[in-house]
């Protein structure tokens, strides 16, 4: 055998050894490139007789052509082992459910969700949402609102209070939010109807109680308003809030110093295996306080009592929260378990609507 059969054969071994396309690469290139080896055989064809180089040109071309071949023939079954290697490591079942996108896989808090809902019908009723710092002045916290000096609420045992300054003055974390009705009676003129819902302060812990809660406040100040307005807002309210057609309300007197008269609200339920049902029933449930704003408030507001009358009233949003979707202890609102946010929570798209639903 010559040496050009010779290196003919060694070229073709090496090609059909080769086990991937980079290593194909590099035997074309030592075998067909500038460097290679049938090319230096092509180069020296120059220095030969004119008969021998016609000879000797025929046989390095066809070893050429042969080595092109079987480069072609094994660059295509590398390609298609790699393709095949390649779709079984990326096989998708296409039956197979997809993974939900992080829009519907996340949960609204069932507070986040109360606080868009309440905000939704009293927006529908013609009220504007008011809001004020969670750290107050005793003034805005308590003076203004008609508390008497000496007043329990005032204690350090209900209220967090701040290290006292140099003047004497403490700064608090508010105890309700009924000093954004104080900020707002004092920023703008009546006629006013807003809601202030927010975060709230007091000393207290329990399955009912937690240190840190939320509140909303609804306050409504004109010439004209009187219990009989209020007594239909808060029943419009419940109406919609806990999504029933008909719901009975109890007004009974109660004291709150910043209102006279001052009322309590139960609404008619019926407790039925855990659950509390609206509407129906031969019992009542306290849900929120209310009243005709104290003629002290209206002139600590710089408001001639005179001249404008109004009313407020105050409810828990965790605690009607808790009634609505059925959530037995306080405490897990604040707990920030995921199982439990998963379970209680809503979806980000279900916006609230009186039209849609509101927890639908």
């Amino acid at each position: 055998m010559s040496d050009l059969e010779n290196l003919q054969s060694q070229i073709l071994s090496q090609i059909a050894a080769a086990p991937d396309e980079a290593a194909l690469e590099a035997v074309r290139v030592a075998a067909l490139g500038k460097k290679g080896a049938i090319s230096a055989l092509l180069a020296t064809l120059g220095k030969m007789a004119p008969d021998e180089r016609k000879t000797e040109g025929a046989k390095i071309n066809l070893a050429k052509d042969a080595v092109t071949e079987a480069l072609t023939t094994r660059r295509d079954v590398l390609k298609t082992a790699a393709l095949d290697a390649r779709l079984a490591s990326e096989t998708v079942d296409v039956t197979l459910p997809l993974r939900e996108t992080p829009a519907e896989a996340g949960r609204i808090h069932p507070l986040s969700q109360v606080w868009d809902e309440l905000t939704t019908i009293f927006a529908d009723m013609g009220f504007a949402v008011a809001e004020g710092p969670d750290i107050e002045t005793d003034d805005y916290n308590f003076t203004k609102l008609n508390f008497p000096v000496g007043h329990p609420a005032r204690e350090m045992h209900d209220t967090f209070f701040f290290n006292p300054k140099e003047d004497g003055s403490r700064l608090l974390l508010r105890t309700h939010t009924s000093p954004v009705q104080v900020r707002t009676m004092l920023g703008q003129k009546p006629p006013i109807r807003v809601i202030c819902p927010g975060r709230t302060y007091r000393i207290d812990s329990d399955a009912t109680h937690t240190p840190q809660f939320h509140q909303v406040e609804g306050l409504v100040i004109d010439k004209g308003a009187h219990l009989g307005h209020l007594k239909w807002i808060l029943h419009e309210f419940c109406k919609a809030f806990f999504e029933v057609d008909h719901i009975n309300m109890r007004f009974r007197p109660s004291f709150f110093p910043f209102t006279e008269p001052s009322l309590e609200v139960d609404i008619q339920c019926r407790r039925d295996k855990g659950e509390i049902r609206f509407g129906e029933g031969e019992d009542w449930l306290e849900i929120l306080g209310c009243g005709m704003v104290h003629p002290n408030v209206l002139r600590a507001c710089d408001i001639d009592p005179e001249v404008y009358q109004g009313f407020a009233w105050g409810m828990g949003i965790d605690r009607i929260a808790m009634l609505k979707y059925g959530i037995a202890d306080l405490r897990q609102l604040f707990e920030g378990d995921v199982r439990w946010l998963n379970h209680y929570g809503f979806k980000p798209l279900d916006i609230p609507s009186l039209a849609g639903g509101l927890s639908s």
